[in-house]
């Protein structure tokens, strides 16, 4: 059974818990692929900031599930201030959908909740892909360059400028496809989900600034990642550095990086028809070219 296979026309729906926490959510794709594929979103981000050039191409072959986590968007409550806390959260959103199984496919900030979901609840997680983010403790992850604070964290609502010089590289070739992302990424304007608040962002961000504090026992934990994992990276990311992706990859048993060229931390988006193919091949269990 397949449903719509798009992100602009696929409802939002709700899921509430007994204490009253009542997750926005769109679920779409093919039904009939087994294990759904939960996304977990970056910093600032919504439901409807995902790219549909990725996720159509992911929902075209398997069932995906987007939503906003507490505080986030259409979800209302408080956001919190920790990574722990947002993974239990996720946790108890797939819980209230029934699922036993899941793939989870972090991005920035939602890796690392994916991290922590992977190493806390081992069993609900099947297969793991980290995108454009780093792990806790490590090496240059203590704090973004000022830029990136300058572009993403600092204004009230972040302009489509500051967005594409994180994102994308300076060359016109990315600057171009990051253009194109964000005219995909705002062509829903029907239904569209709420804005992330002020204070979700700021929640977020010491939450971002806590992972990233030096610590060396929390980055061995991902020795215990036991997952199958795939790692995937642009080849010069300002806001997570490329070489974190890298380290993740020597710590985690079971993993696979890949590095998309003249890519920065939206390496996903620019390159949405390679990171489909290769996140298909990987979840299916195949390898891609």
């Amino acid at each position: 059974m397949t449903t719509t296979t798009s992100l602009a026309t696929a409802e939002l729906l709700r899921v509430t818990t007994p204490n009253g926490i009542d997750y926005a959510y769109r679920r779409f794709g093919n039904t009939a692929a087994g294990t759904p594929v939960v996304f977990l979103q970056h910093f600032r981000g919504n439901i409807d900031s995902w790219d549909p050039a990725l996720i159509d191409a992911i929902a075209g072959d398997r069932e995906v599930i987007l939503f906003d986590n507490v505080g986030v968007g259409a979800t209302p409550g408080t956001t919190p201030s920790s990574v722990a806390s947002m993974a239990q959260d996720t946790v108890e959103f797939i819980e209230l959908l029934q699922l036993m199984h899941v793939d989870l496919f972090g991005f920035s900030l939602g890796g690392f909740v994916a991290q922590e979901i992977a190493l806390s609840h081992p069993s609900l997680v099947r297969r793991l892909v980290l995108a454009g983010t780093g792990p806790q403790g490590a090496p240059g992850m203590e704090q973004w360059p000022e830029d990136v604070v300058d572009a993403l964290v600092a204004p009230d609502v972040v302009s489509p400028e500051g967005y594409l010089h994180v994102f994308y590289t300076s060359t016109p070739s990315s600057r171009a496809a990051g253009k194109a992302s964000l005219g995909r990424i705002y062509w829903r304007q029907d239904g569209r989900d709420e804005n992330p608040s002020i204070a979700s962002k700021n929640a977020q961000y010491e939450a971002v600034r806590a992972w990233g504090a030096p610590d060396w026992a929390a980055l061995q934990r991902l020795t215990h990642v036991s997952q199958p994992t795939l790692i995937l990276q642009g080849d010069n990311d300002i806001m997570i550095p490329t070489a974190a992706s890298h380290l993740m990859a020597g710590l985690i048993p079971n993993s696979r990086i890949v590095i998309y060229p003249n890519a920065s931390h939206g390496a996903i988006f620019q390159h949405a028809d390679a990171v489909a193919r290769d996140s298909l091949a990987f979840l299916a269990g195949g390898t891609s070219d």
